[in-house]
């Protein structure tokens, strides 16, 4: 099939965000947010209260969490918070964390048509691994490149260009799906086409992001990346 016409993702590479993306992980992270909070003596926080810090690290869901509550730490309080926080994540990482619906048969139609599959995420490294494989979802991707292993984490462009060439991808040949801003900035620093999912967890509108493409359900994705495929093929940008 010629490359222009959409069906065959043969020599593309497909970059997605992890958290709020492919995987709806807020209830774990709400669950390891409020075992700190209430080690501390703390109230329980609402998912609400917290969302939009999902995918900016546990260090900034803490905070938030402390401030709902008008409560401040030390650093060394903090060091140890965050460390509670790791552990009990850690624990119970895939206890109420599931793919979103649709996303493991657009990947399945996706490796199937040649693309190969990267996971761009500012979630740590082992994490970000252990999520995937209790998820049953190692297979599915090619390269899983956490925060840690980046030169510059998203949004720089180094974290996209990184998780690239170990995928062995080349930029003119790649698209990115990612449910933030910080995604969004990530992509179009690298010259990526950006697909925006809105089941995720960012605050800001769809038409405030503005995407190539938004979608609100995985049934969309593939047309939506054959689409941009085919757009990149007739107009290739320079480089």
């Amino acid at each position: 099939m010629d490359e222009g016409q959409t069906g065959s993702f043969e020599g593309w590479t497909i970059l997605f965000d992890l958290d709020g993306t492919l995987v709806d992980t807020a209830p774990d992270l709400l669950g390891a947010l409020n075992h700190v909070l209430t080690r501390m003596g703390l109230a329980p926080v609402s998912l609400s209260a917290v969302a939009e810090m999902i995918g900016h690290g546990a260090r900034a869901m803490i905070e938030t969490g402390l401030r709902t509550q008008g409560a401040v730490l030390s650093a060394t309080e903090m060091d140890a918070a965050f460390e509670r926080f790791i552990a009990y994540y850690v624990a119970n990482i895939a206890v109420g964390s599931r793919p979103f619906e649709g996303a493991v048969a657009a990947l399945e139609t996706l490796r199937a048509e040649g693309a190969a599959l990267a996971v761009c995420t500012n979630k740590r490294q082992d994490l970000s691994v252990r999520l995937i494989a209790e998820l049953g979802l190692s297979g599915h991707f090619d390269v899983i490149f956490g925060a840690d292993r980046a030169s510059n984490r998203k949004p720089h462009a180094d974290h996209v260009f990184e998780t690239l060439i170990e995928a062995g991808g080349d930029p003119a040949r790649a698209l990115f799906v990612g449910d933030s801003r910080t995604d969004e900035r990530a992509a179009r620093n690298a010259g990526l086409p950006f697909v925006f999912v809105t089941f995720g967890y960012e605050a800001e509108t769809p038409e405030a992001i503005a995407a190539d493409v938004t979608i609100s359900h995985y049934a969309q994705l593939v047309s939506a990346l054959a689409g941009l495929k085919d757009q990149a093929v007739a107009s290739p940008r320079g480089r």
